[in-house]
């Protein structure tokens, strides 16, 4: 079972990744990206996929043309794991540090 981040261990995560924000509510974290266009978006949510498919972790999102708003909980853990961050990570570098 995949272990739920202590306060400490979540507090300091979030503090290496900007613009991710606690959801009101939830054990989560959330961000928006804007791209170029449909296709830019995409491609990035395409290269994302990628990544949490073989992570077998898998982000909560929605797609408006350019813009690609992700939700980053572990459900069997009942909120923030090291999954969370990990895949946060790699997706900031997808986005180009967006």
């Amino acid at each position: 079972m995949t272990e739920k981040l202590t306060d400490e261990e979540r507090a300091e995560a979030l503090g290496g990744l900007p613009d991710w924000d606690p959801v009101v509510g939830r054990e989560a974290i959330a961000k928006s990206f804007r791209f170029a266009d449909f296709n830019a978006a995409f491609g990035f949510m395409s290269r994302v996929a990628l990544r949490a498919e073989r992570a077998d972790h898998h982000p909560e999102w929605r797609n408006t043309y350019d813009l690609v708003e992700i939700t980053l909980t572990s459900h069997d853990a009942g909120g923030l794991s090291r999954k969370d961050i990990d895949l946060a990570h790699f997706i900031d570098r997808a986005a180009g540090g967006t």
